[in-house]
């Protein structure tokens, strides 16, 4: 294996075929690049504070898009409360993509909306419904700091592109003119390409 593109230092070998098989799948489907050493400030998205540490691994560009947008591997490091030192340390790989958006959206977060969400949003109502959309406005849980600019850019077309995901578990961010979308699960084949599907969708819509 002459040439691998992401940083193998540290992996296990059940890790190194995990990450292997991920890129291999993704290639197989998208015209794909590694992308070299960019910094994608990770840090300015609130989906990233809960972590201690953030090292991208492995970071690739999705050639055929109008627009640039990049599917990463990303190395995510955290503490819980439990234990006798009073802190459980935690590392893990996920897999994130990342495109860059021509309008400004303000901040915006998107999600699947829970139980817990209905049930304030009787009490508090924060969140942006849209009644010309009931089937999105049912299934997701949107917040934004300016509630112009996340309208005028959360349209008919983008809702459906959320809509279309395969996949559950997901969280969408966008800070201003940068749109983000990941989980907490372990990086994997299927959801890799599940996000990369969106965040394509999403680059040649916006």
């Amino acid at each position: 294996m002459d040439f691998v593109p992401f940083d193998t230092v540290g992996l296990t070998l059940s890790q190194f075929d995990n990450f292997y098989q991920t890129y291999n799948v993704l290639k197989g489907k998208f015209d794909i690049q590694p992308t070299g050493n960019i910094d994608f400030h990770l840090d300015g998205f609130e989906s990233f504070k809960f972590y201690t540490d953030v090292k991208i691994r492995g970071s690739f560009v999705i050639k055929r898009a109008k627009n640039d947008c990049y599917v990463l591997f990303v190395e995510v490091r955290y503490k819980t409360m439990g234990g006798k030192s009073g802190y459980t340390y935690h590392q893990d790989y996920q897999t994130w993509a990342i495109s860059y958006l021509k309008q400004d959206f303000g901040r915006v977060l998107i999600r699947r909306e829970t139980l817990t969400d209905k049930i304030a949003e009787l009490v508090h109502p924060v969140e942006i419904d849209f009644e010309e959309d009931k089937a999105f406005s049912d299934t997701f849980y949107v917040l934004a700091n300016d509630h112009q600019k996340a309208v005028a850019g959360i349209d008919r077309n983008f809702r459906n592109a959320v809509m279309d995901i395969r996949s559950d578990d997901f969280t969408i961010e966008i800070n201003e003119h940068s749109l983000i979308i990941g989980n907490r699960s372990t990086l994997s084949p299927e959801r890799s390409i599940h996000l990369a599907e969106f965040i394509e969708r999403i680059a040649n819509l916006c």
